[in-house]
């Protein structure tokens, strides 16, 4: 029986799960690949803080892990962009597989991490980074690699999906839902990278890498949250037949051209993606050959990340055992651009409040075809009493420099109460 030791750097929620799950996969793991993982080394910022259930005492020092020769792989789980690329970097110098959940390195630093990687041939497995315990990178990395892509498209983020599914299933309001999912425990006190969408931009970012072999400059990537989202609209949603979901959304424009987007987004509600439901994830993909392709699972957690860090883990192990490199690294294309923001051409949702009066439907629709945009469909509820109404319109595929036009027109009217809502529609394969 082959004994593969690893290192830990860093042991929050995550790094216990793995130590919790690590024996009962380790039977698992030896009876299918004749390897048992043997954790030898722990690096923890306080180690006179009381752990319990760690299995050696931790150290301060995250290099001496890195450095003591009984570590033979090393996961990093602390986090960030700064120190985790310095744990990094150490481990490819000495030629120490690499595992990490981390997604903002990999989005952020991404570019010199996979060139220091293939210049010194040291490996690394990021499987956790994106979807939890949903195995995405490994299928497009391999199960998928004859295929060409003609689109990717997921819910990465299972605290916003949360939230999401307690407004369109109680009615609740953002903030309602938003303590709800802190409460639970499936938002942090600081909410910002859920719901502002950062955390499904660094997930789509590290998408486009494994699809495409380019991976984009993170803050050129458009992100938005679902801070704007009102009850309202995921009721109107759904009377147009659609749900709410925060939606990354990767696709080839042209030969040498990618769109990458994260966004709120109103999905058919027949459509299986819009049926996922809670903290869940999914990720789904076009191939030219398999055509349309699901994944669904849970995405975040301790359980379902430490599935998918076990899991190169065991890969990285068998590698070593074998004397075989590692999963090939995408030499990142220095031919693929971002499409510009305004030239991105969809269909939109859009919520606008104004005086309740006659005309105003007219004026506004107007407006819209001044800039060449179709309308499909549109909800006009009476009013109130409260002298303003919503009108919501669902429109057809335009521009968005001419939706942009169009609505700073409409919101130039006197008639216009309120900003207009604007959210995307994606009618998915």
């Amino acid at each position: 029986m082959n004994k593969i030791g690893i290192g830990l750097v860093g042991c929050g929620t995550v790094g216990s799960g793995l130590i919790r799950n690590l024996p009962k996969a380790n039977g698992l793991i030896a009876q299918r690949l004749g390897i048992q993982l043997e954790i030898r080394g722990i690096a923890v910022k306080d180690p006179s803080k009381t752990r319990p259930d760690l299995p050696l005492p931790a150290v301060g020092d995250w290099k001496k892990v890195v450095a003591d020769p009984a570590v033979q792989i090393v996961v990093e789980l602390v986090g960030g962009t700064s120190e985790s690329f310095a744990i990094a970097e150490a481990c490819i110098q000495a030629r120490k597989p690499f595992v990490t959940a981390n997604k903002a390195l990999l989005a952020e630093r991404g570019q010199e991490l996979i060139a220091l990687a293939q210049k010194s041939g040291s490996p690394i497995y990021f499987e956790a980074s994106v979807a939890g315990g949903i195995p995405v990178l490994k299928a497009l990395r391999e199960g998928l690699v004859a295929n060409q892509l003609l689109g990717l498209h997921g819910i990465i983020n299972g605290t916003s999906n949360y939230i999401l599914t307690r407004m369109a299933e109680a009615g609740s309001d953002f903030s309602t839902a938003l303590k709800e999912a802190k409460d639970l425990g499936y938002a942090e006190a600081d909410d910002r990278l859920d719901v502002d969408g950062i955390d499904a931009g660094h997930k789509a970012a590290i998408l486009c890498l494994l699809a495409y072999g380019f991976l984009p400059k993170f803050s050129e990537i458009p992100v938005e949250g679902i801070r704007q989202i009102s009850s309202q609209d995921v009721s109107f949603a759904h009377q147009l037949g659609y749900v709410i979901k925060l939606l990354a959304m990767i696709k080839p424009v042209g030969s040498e051209q990618i769109e990458v987007r994260v966004a709120p987004t109103l999905l058919p509600a027949r459509h299986p993606m819009a049926s996922v439901h809670g903290a869940f994830n999914a990720v789904g993909l076009i191939g030219n050959l398999s055509g349309p392709v699901q994944f669904t699972g849970r995405g975040a957690g301790p359980d379902a990340t430490s599935s998918a860090l076990l899991a190169d883990l065991a890969e990285a192990a068998k590698n070593l055992c074998d004397k075989a490199p590692g999963p090939a690294l995408p030499k990142p294309s220095s031919k693929m651009t971002l499409i510009e923001k305004d030239a991105s051409v969809g269909r939109f949702y859009a919520r606008i409040e104004v005086e309740d009066r006659p005309g105003v439907l007219a004026q506004v629709a107007g407006i819209f075809g001044s800039e060449k945009i179709g309308i499909s469909s549109v909800l006009q509820p009476e009013g109130r009493g409260a002298g303003s109404v919503p009108l919501v319109f669902l429109l057809e595929p335009a521009p968005l420099s001419s939706l942009q036009r169009a609505i700073a027109s409409i919101c130039k009217l006197p008639n216009t109460r309120a900003p207009a809502t604007i959210l995307r529609v994606e009618d998915l394969l």
